[in-house]
């Protein structure tokens, strides 16, 4: 541990996971956040799955609670940051992981019900908890950070339309709230992740599918340009420890790239 979120509180929501044989995004950036030093408060629609979380911060050493929220309930966002603020005090970084795909299809197949489903998890949860944590924040008179979790189905062609659109709202939304929020020293970043090793991504893909997760591997490690290998949690979880860490404090409106080169070909 090197304390690079040393006295530092965080609320990382979907910080709990898909089962699966590798680790997902939100629990790997909650584990880290603890290492780093930072408080965790771990939030996820499955209590169950954020406690599992919170138990391996604990079995490092680490500080970390759950929670329960439905992002999707603007009901659920208002406590979730009252909760948050009463547990840790302050709450200096928000991380915002919740993201789902199962049943999108293509611009004249997709069902409606679908993509009013993932436009409302991915896109209008994430506003919500920005809506209702980021007075908190602005009443501190510290700052913050915020870090969205967008994805490269923003900016690239995919058949994927809701996943798609859902994740380009969530570049203008980490822009926006960037420029409405400089004055009060709240930065809002994202990282867009590529192809990577997650249990939703990989056991997901080969449940739908009907393929092993080995074979779904290896499509997706043939596709990446750096070294023909997906990335994992970890890089993504490295990333937002960096936007939210004070290494970082000149920097918002950012959208990173963690996509093992997959963006330097597009546009």
């Amino acid at each position: 541990m090197s304390g690079r979120l040393a006295g530092k509180t965080a609320v990382v929501v979907g910080a709990g996971q898909t089962p699966g044989e590798t680790i997902g995004n939100g629990r790997a950036t909650a584990i880290l956040f603890a290492r780093e030093g930072a408080t965790v408060l771990c939030v996820d629609r499955r209590l169950d799955s954020a406690a599992e979380t919170v138990a391996m911060i604990e079995a490092e050493g680490g500080d970390a609670s759950a929670y329960e929220a439905d992002i999707t309930q603007e009901a659920a966002c208002q406590a979730l940051a009252a909760e948050a603020k009463a547990r840790l005090r302050r709450i200096d970084i928000l991380h915002n992981n919740v993201g789902i795909g199962r049943g999108d299809s293509s611009l004249t197949q997709l069902d409606e019900a679908v993509f009013d489903r993932i436009i409302t998890a991915n896109l209008k949860g994430m506003w919500l908890t920005i809506k209702h944590v980021v007075p908190l924040m602005r009443e501190q008179e510290s700052g913050g950070a915020i870090v969205n979790i967008s994805s490269m189905a923003a900016v690239a062609a995919s058949n994927l339309i809701a996943y798609g659109m859902s994740k380009a709202g969530v570049n203008k939304l980490t822009r926006a709230t960037a420029a409405a929020n400089t004055r009060y020293m709240i930065r809002c970043n994202g990282i867009m992740p590529g192809l990577m090793d997650t249990p939703m991504a990989v056991g997901g893909n080969a449940a739908a599918r009907g393929r092993s997760t080995d074979d779904i591997r290896a499509a997706r490690d043939a596709q990446v340009p750096l070294g023909r290998k997906m990335g994992t949690a970890w890089d993504v979880a490295y990333a937002a420890l960096f936007l939210a860490s004070d290494e970082a404090k000149f920097i918002t409106g950012a959208i990173l790239p963690v996509d093992g080169g997959m963006s330097a070909g597009v546009g």
